[in-house]
């Protein structure tokens, strides 16, 4: 995966608050605990670690912080990402700079998307954390993994997740990887904005919760499949390919990240259906491939079907 070199970036749909006192003590907690983000695997891990058991995972209103609440001494300073990050060919040598790129790649399909139906798409930051962080969801750990949270319409992310999915889980890992976790996090800001992220809730096989979420992996699908014709304000994409390397790599990290094998492998030794809250590996994988193949989000509606995978 790589980006045009001439293409421009917009640092302003990434908040970076690393090193500004974050993380740490006092931040550490249960995100989603009323406050319902969602998110690609952590939810799940985070449930292995800390018996997290019984709590819904669907939005509420009320309960944490609102938008641009940080913790003690957490603040946001983008200036770093600003000075280095201009065009695709810094995202080419600059890890930072390239999810920058997938971010602002990711919403400008949606914003197009979204134009096309005459709705318009509002853009939702990412927000780089280190060690904790606390959102309108309540607070969380690294160990929560990458999210998306419904109540200020952030994704949050510690980069140092990537890593752990090499490490942990096993997978190949590389860019593109990188670029499904992110947009499968803003597949939960579309459902955000549908008004579907209400019916991700309860646990078990066909719950609303695993629709959620692999509804949000066919979105991630979906973006992967125009990602390299979708254009900039430039009028040329800013993604320039997307190999089958890159695809496999994805499907890769799908297989890991199911609730079977992550129960199996991570946790008890046994799956347990009753408490699987993201679905299983292969209908992870189903259902990203089933949006790169397709190209079009009408056919992501895991909440119409008994055909799961």
């Amino acid at each position: 995966m790589r980006f045009d070199d001439n293409a421009g970036l917009d640092t302003s749909e990434v908040q970076d608050m690393r090193g500004s006192g974050g993380g740490g003590g006092g931040i550490g907690g249960r995100v989603a605990v009323g406050g319902g983000g969602t998110g690609l695997v952590g939810l799940v891990i985070y449930f292995l670690m800390s018996q997290f058991g019984g709590a819904s995972l669907g939005p509420s209103a009320s309960s944490g912080l609102s938008l641009g609440d940080l913790g003690s001494g957490q603040q946001v300073d983008s200036t770093t990402l600003a000075q280095k990050c201009h065009t695709g060919a810094d995202a080419n040598r600059d890890h930072d700079c390239a999810i920058v790129a997938v971010v602002n790649s990711v919403q400008d399909y949606w914003t197009q998307e979204f134009a096309r139906s005459g709705r318009t798409y509002k853009k939702a930051p990412t927000r780089f954390f280190s060690g904790g962080v606390r959102t309108g969801c309540g607070s969380a750990t690294s160990d929560t993994g990458p999210f998306y949270c419904p109540a200020d319409s952030d994704v949050y992310i510690d980069l140092s997740f990537f890593d752990e999915l090499k490490s942990r889980f096993g997978a190949q890992g590389g860019l593109f990887t990188e670029s499904y976790v992110l947009a499968h996090e803003y597949g939960h800001h579309v459902q955000n904005l549908n008004g579907t992220s209400r019916q991700g809730t309860g646990t078990g096989p066909k719950s609303g919760s695993v629709r959620l979420e692999l509804q949000a992996d066919c979105y991630a699908g979906v973006w992967a499949n125009h990602a390299s014709t979708t254009p900039t304000d430039s009028g040329k994409p800013l993604v320039q390919d997307i190999t089958k390397d890159d695809i496999a790599r994805a499907l890769d990290t799908a297989s890991r990240i199911g609730d079977d094998y992550i129960q199996t492998r991570l946790g008890s030794g046994q799956a347990d259906p009753s408490s699987f809250t993201h679905g299983t590996s292969a209908q992870r994988e189903k259902w990203f491939t089933t949006g790169f193949q397709t190209g079009q989000p009408a056919r992501c509606d895991t909440f119409g079907t008994d055909n799961l995978g």
